[in-house]
């Protein structure tokens, strides 16, 4: 059977803490940015925990162990065990293991992360292609990786070593701005091999099954501020998703998503977990939320009303999907967005 296709985000009577058991939370955009909390992050999280809601941790990021990433929260004030930290690193771990003997020799092309994740499914990190590795795991190695590296995974892809890598997220938010991330790198052993990986990072599924391994989730969902990989990757698992606006989606991504890339909720930021989900209501030719209706109109999306911007963006929303069906919508949303301010 196929799967119906969202033309309107979801609303929810009970707050969603309550609703869902488990939020499987992005990090970069999402909790911090730029190594410090998103405003409200902090407090959300706490009043969520509070109420019961299992808070689990998942990012694209090979890079750190578990025990890092759940020191730096716990820096920012969230509390968090490294059970609660779910890497791509610990998926791609799990895939090659599922892959190869038990104490196989693995070539490592990335960080420490990469290296515990691997030892603790019983498999041997080395350095070198002349190790002779069964298997080649690339993750994010940070922005000193040293370029010799690609080399070595270059020598064992070409051999016929399978190869396979954490994610391939072409950027990675920092400090300073976007800088280029393991979907880059991955990249570059393409060029030099003409192989493909294996990918086990968000959005396919081996992500999502070590996350629901990881935590038990009977009714999950995912929080992540990117259409393509924490949006996707709730479609891939078939889960609810709320999108949340303090990281690299801006409305017109939003509005011309596809529907891998279709939230089931949309809120400002993590305070959208505590509360409820506004109905989007067919009205006559438009779609109605709060006190915005939105119109698909020849060749632009159109907005009348006033009242809260999230509603306004929700109706939009709607207004945009439902013209779409199953494509990208195409129509012409500045002004709209602009009666918006975003």
């Amino acid at each position: 059977m196929s799967r119906s296709v969202r033309t309107s985000p979801e609303g929810s009577e009970r707050p969603l803490h309550e609703a869902y058991d488990t939020a499987l939370l992005d990090l970069d955009g999402v909790v911090y940015a730029g190594g410090e909390a998103i405003a409200h992050a902090v407090d959300s999280l706490a009043e969520a925990r509070a109420d019961g809601m299992h808070l689990a941790y998942v990012t694209n990021n090979a890079l750190r162990t578990p025990d890092a990433v759940a020191g730096h929260l716990t820096e920012l004030g969230i509390p968090t065990g490294a059970e609660d930290v779910i890497t791509s690193a610990q998926a791609v771990a799990r895939l090659i293991s599922e892959q190869v003997p038990a104490g196989a020799k693995v070539l490592v092309i990335g960080g420490e992360g990469l290296r515990v994740a691997l030892r603790e499914r019983g498999l041997i990190p080395v350095d070198s292609a002349d190790d002779d590795p069964v298997a080649v795991a690339q993750g994010y190695g940070g922005p000193d990786f040293p370029w010799g590296r690609f080399a070595e995974a270059s020598y064992a892809v070409a051999r016929g070593v399978p190869w396979f890598a954490s994610n391939t997220d072409l950027t990675i938010p920092s400090g300073r701005g976007i800088a280029p991330g393991n979907g880059a790198a991955v990249e570059v052993v393409r060029i030099a091999t003409g192989a493909e990986p294996q990918v086990a990072g968000k959005p396919l599924p081996p992500m999502h099954k070590e996350t629901i391994l990881r935590t038990g989730a009977k009714r999950p969902l995912v929080v992540g501020d990117r259409l393509d990989t924490d949006i996707e990757g709730a479609y891939n698992g078939e889960v609810d998703s709320l999108l949340v606006l303090t990281g690299v989606t801006d409305g017109a991504q939003l509005l011309a998503a596809p529907p891998q890339h279709r939230p089931t909720y949309v809120d400002a930021d993590l305070r959208g977990l505590l509360t409820g989900q506004p109905e989007v209501t067919k009205d006559g030719g438009g779609f109605r939320c709060g006190g915005w209706t939105a119109t698909a109109g020849s060749g632009h999306l159109e907005l009348s009303g006033e009242g809260a911007e999230l509603d306004g963006l929700r109706a939009l929303c709607a207004a945009a999907w439902a013209a779409a069906g199953d494509g990208t919508c195409t129509l012409d949303a500045e002004k709209a967005l602009a009666r918006l301010g975003l």
